[in-house]
């Protein structure tokens, strides 16, 4: 009996300790898997998963962190093996940038108009408006992301997305700006001409109009200002939002510079240029 208790008991014991050891393995894979790098620097520490929180510490490239959980596309971390924070999620493994800033740390959906079954307006050559708002918003995109951006598209491709749930982008991606890109059209051919910046909510989303408008005096369209403009897209969306009408389609003039990669590029310097100056005013 005896030797038989003692069997049982060398046997559990072992069990135990492969039980024991197993866990350790696991958890020392976690560890390292959850363990990573900063690829850069003055990239900013938070009290909590959004820009709007406030910096607690500025670590540079080297530090190494320990993701614990995700929020809102945001990392909580350990650093300096006990404190927390929280980081972007898209800034882990960027190799894009070399110091991180405040625009790095925002979340934008980008809206090209129309898209699929909509065409939006046409020029006087049957040229559809879907495929310059596009054009245009990836040329802005690729321009952010460069900067460490994490830009959402409301369309990336020829295809239809409702009006009523592009605003819903935001909201489902915890943004915190949302522009639209349109052309113009007027009731009859070659009658208007430039391009104009349209808010909907005072306050941050004028603001918003206002800074990506102070850096149009170069686009070779007449500028028709800042305007509040009644559209779904930027009236039922709860962060600062602008729709950028630049240029009218059915004015020949016009449309020479709309399908301009040259236009849609120094239109795409000035978007950035005007964000990058809101997000260093706002946060």
């Amino acid at each position: 009996m005896k030797t038989k208790f003692y069997i049982k008991n060398k046997r559990g014991f072992y069990t135990t300790l492969i039980i024991i050891g197993a866990t350790i393995i696991i958890l020392l894979i976690m560890l390292v898997k959850n363990n990573i790098g900063v690829g850069f620097n003055n990239l900013a520490i938070k009290t909590g998963p959004g820009i709007q929180y406030k910096t607690v510490k500025t670590v540079n490239r080297g530090t190494r962190l320990q993701i614990l959980s995700e929020k809102n596309n945001w990392y909580r971390v350990v650093y300096k093996n006990q404190k927390i924070g929280w980081i972007p999620t898209w800034l882990v493994n960027n190799n894009k940038i070399t110091n991180a800033t405040k625009l790095s740390e925002t979340t934008i959906v980008l809206d090209p108009g129309h898209g699929g079954n909509d065409s939006g307006a046409l020029s006087t050559h049957g040229q559809k408006e879907k495929t310059y708002t596009l054009q245009l918003a990836q040329k802005v995109a690729n321009k952010l992301r460069n900067q460490g951006a994490h830009v959402i598209m409301t369309r990336d491709s020829d295809k239809s997305v409702s009006l009523y749930k592009r605003p819903d982008f935001s909201t489902d991606n915890h943004a915190n700006l949302f522009v639209s890109f349109h052309f113009d059209s007027s009731s009859t051919d070659n009658t208007a001409s430039g391009f104009t910046n349209y808010y909907y909510h005072a306050g941050k989303s004028k603001q918003l109009a206002s800074d990506i408008n102070s850096y149009m005096g170069n686009v070779p369209l007449n500028n028709r200002g800042v305007q509040i403009g009644n559209y779904l897209v930027i009236r039922d969306v709860s962060i600062p939002s602008v729709l950028l009408e630049m240029g009218y389609i059915n004015n020949d003039h016009d449309f020479n510079k709309i399908k301009n990669p040259t236009y849609q590029n120094l239109v795409a310097n000035d978007v950035l240029k005007g964000i990058n100056r809101y997000v260093n005013k706002t946060y």
